[in-house]
This record gives C-alpha cells, sequence and structure tokens, in this order.
C-alpha cells in the first residue's frame, strides 16, 4: 500500500471534522502572515528527468561531484552519477519498518563528506521482527495505534568511493515513536558542521505532540555523536521544540543559521514554522479523552497559551507539503536566496521569499501544478539546481532537475 491511496483518505474526512479545523481565531489566521504576499507570474522553470523506475524515493541528496542518492520507502539506495550512471547500492536494510507513511524517510549529507562520505539517515526499523501491523481500514481510526515492535533511528553510513556500497556505522539516535500503524512518522533531517536536526511526527497519539519526554511531535537538535545539543531547553533532552503534527522536512537557511520545520496540516494548514529553543508550535490533538481529535486547529492558541504561529500556511485545503529547501543566492529569479516546498497532495511547488528577519512571507509563486504528479524530497546541487523526487508508486516515480529560466 503507498502513502497515495492513505492520503486521499485522509484529506476525505467528514464535512464536520473540516468545519471544526476551520473554526481558528481571526488572530491565529492573521499571525500567519503579515499582509498579503506579492504573487508573481508563473516560474520560469525547465524540468529534466534524472532517473525512473522508481517507487516512493523520499529523501534526496546532492553530493559534491553531483551524484544524486536517493532512498525508497520501501528499504533501498539509488544512486545516479553525473553522467547519468544509475547505481543500486549495495546497504543493509533488512530491518526496515516499511509501512503506510513510514520506511526509509528523510536523508542528509555531511557537510565535510569529501573528507567522510557520510550520510544519514531516519528511517523506521522492526524491533521485533514480523511485527503485527495495523490493517489498512483501521489504520485511520481516531484511536492510537499499538506499538508493536517498531522504532524509528538516525543511521550515519559511508559510502564507498565507487557509490555501489553503503556501510552502516552507528545508530545516532534511537526510540523516536513510530507504531503499528506507520502513520504521521516524520521524519526531515538537516546536518550543519556542528550537529543534527530531526523532525518527527506524532503517530496518530493524542498525547505526544504536547509530551515533552517523548521523541513524537517535535523538532529534536542533537550533536553529532547523538548527545542534545547545546542550546537545547532542557540539556538532558534531545526536544528542541513541540507541539508538531508531522514534520517532514528540517532546514537551515545559509547564512542567518535560521531553522524552519514544514509540517503536515489536519485537513487545512499545512505550516512553514521558523524554530525556536523551546517553543510550543501549538498542535494538541487531545481534547476528547483517548481520542486523536483532529479538529483541533494547528496552532491552538486557546488551549496552548503562547503558542506560535506559523510564517506559512497552506489554508484550506492541505496540500500536503513534506520538502523544503533553500535556494541559492543567484540563479532563482525574484526567488533567488529564497526557500521552495514540495506538494504530495497539491502536485506543485511553492516558491517563497521572506522577509529579512525571517518571520513572514513577502513574495509566494506556485509552480508545476499538476505537471510532474506527487512532490516529495527537495535538494540543492552544487551546480545550483533544484533536485526533486516524486511519490507515485508502483514504479512510475522519478528523479527530477528543475532550473529557473528567465
Amino acid at each position: 500500500m503507498t502513502p497515495t491511496r492513505r492520503e486521499r483518505r485522509k484529506h476525505s474526512r467528514s464535512p464536520a471534522r473540516g468545519l471544526a479545523a476551520v473554526m481558528v481565531s481571526a488572530a491565529t489566521i492573521a499571525g500567519m502572515v503579515v499582509g498579503a504576499p506579492a504573487a508573481h507570474a508563473q516560474a520560469p522553470l525547465k524540468v529534466t528527468t534524472v532517473a525512473g523506475g522508481l517507487t516512493i524515493p523520499w529523501g534526496v541528496v546532492v553530493a559534491p561531484d553531483g551524484t544524486v542518492l536517493t532512498g525508497e520507502r520501501a528499504g533501498r539506495f539509488v544512486a545516479v552519477r553525473p553522467g547519468g550512471t544509475r547505481v543500486n547500492v549495495t546497504a543493509d536494510l533488512s530491518n526496515i519498518f516499511a509501512f503506510h507513511e513510514a520506511g526509509l524517510m528523510g536523508l542528509a549529507i555531511d557537510p565535510r563528506f569529501s573528507e567522510n562520505r557520510r550520510v544519514y539517515s531516519c528511517q523506521a526499523e522492526y524491533t521485533v521482527p514480523g511485527a503485527f501491523t495495523v490493517p489498512e481500514p483501521l489504520a485511520g481510526a481516531p484511536i492510537p495505534a499499538p506499538q508493536t515492535g517498531q522504532t524509528t533511528k538516525v543511521v550515519s553510513w559511508r559510502v564507498s568511493a565507487d557509490w555501489t556500497k553503503m556501510a552502516r556505522e552507528r545508530t545516532i539516535l534511537g526510540n523516536i515513536p513510530v507504531n503499528s500503524s506507520g502513520s504521521r512518522a516524520g521524519c526531515g533531517l538537516a546536518v550543519t558542521p556542528d550537529s543534527i536536526w530531526v523532525g518527527t511526527g506524532d503517530t496518530g497519539t493524542p498525547s505526544f505532540a504536547q509530551a515533552r519526554k517523548s521523541l513524537g511531535g517535535k523538532v529534536l537538535h542533537i550533536t553529532r555523536d547523538g548527545t542534545p545539543a547545546p542550546g537545547n531547553p532542557d540539556p538532558r533532552s534531545p526536544v528542541y521544540s513541540l507541539g508538531h503534527r508531522n514534520v517532514q522536512g528540517v532546514a537551515v537557511a545559509p547564512g542567518s543559521g535560521r531553522v524552519y520545520a514544514v509540517e503536515q496540516g489536519t485537513t487545512r494548514d499545512d505550516e512553514l514554522n521558523l524554530i525556536v529553543a523551546g517553543g510550543n508550535y501549538g498542535y494538541k490533538p487531545d481534547r476528547t479523552p483517548l481520542i486523536y481529535d483532529e479538529s483541533v486547529p494547528m496552532t491552538d492558541t486557546g488551549r496552548v497559551p503562547g503558542a506560535i504561529g506559523p510564517v506559512w500556511s497552506s489554508g484550506d485545503s492541505t496540500i500536503a507539503t513534506p520538502g523544503i529547501a533553500f535556494l541559492p543566492a543567484t540563479g532563482w529569479g525574484p526567488y533567488s536566496g529564497g526557500l521552495v516546498l514540495t506538494a504530495l497532495k497539491g502536485k506543485r511547488l511553492v516558491f517563497l521569499k521572506l522577509s529579512d528577519d525571517g518571520r513572514r512571507v513577502v513574495s509566494k509563486t506556485e509552480a508545476l501544478e499538476q505537471k510532474h504528479g506527487r512532490l516529495r524530497g527537495a535538494a540543492v546541487a552544487p551546480d545550483g539546481s533544484l533536485v526533486l523526487t516524486t511519490s507515485d508508486g508502483d514504479g512510475s516515480d522519478r528523479i527530477l532537475r528543475v532550473r529557473w529560466e528567465d
């Protein structure tokens, strides 16, 4: 079962639930963007195919030599060399828990890759071989699925010089929750020279997003050896921010070092958030005891005092935003130095230019709508081009290269 069918079900919930989600205070909505962002004409993009014949490639990274690496959700690494040669990379992914939204997910490349050839993955794994999974018709039920023997880990890998093998080095961070439904598993990665940022999902468990002891529904910040990073609110915990629903993309802005996370909304309000230490982003789906109540606002200022509103929101309805990348300072027209989001349900790219303080959107353009299917992973190549993965399943997926053409 691919996420395509699951997402169709997710976005076809009852009208009553959708109506409840719309009942967000005007103050919350107004806090998303100060003033209406300027709109540009459809972005002049050139799109070429790097590789095809893939099934749900999730994360994507580009090495300094231009080699593109992606990982299929079911558990396979694929590299495409600069000349176009495709390599099915040998790696031990035998324990991958690939179910619904869980599997081999986010990827990040070490800033010192040329010296250490290190890549990081965020992946769900079995802890009990063949553990029970929740059948598809029940996976979307508004009650937490049981944990039957699965967990999510951040793993480091060493890539061979010829890209034919990846050797697993170690688990950097474990005990990130995922349950037998595979729902809302996250999991986005960003790596700096000193630390690793991890975005996680709340697994459809009502308490996780607001529970400081759970690693679900959070943005985590760790050192490269897996210990809590300096500056975390609790020096003993990797938790940096809380109150998130399903963070699948994290990015660090060049120059400023600001951290942004993109997460998928309920029936509305996908969000781009500027992440601050100890920030609570207001998702609290526990209004009804024992029920995962997705009729609550994504940023519930009424029930979460001090909740931080997003920099950008999709509004009604969601477009399902999993990927984020900051664009180079040149070569992308008015969005040079801005950022781009991918969309699964919306089947498009969203270009955003932020204010100098990074807290609001000053211009926005959407592109490629309905042209290349569901768009998931995003990475910027050394030549300044944007590399994307599609996510339609059944061997139809591709790696795409996108350039701005003035």
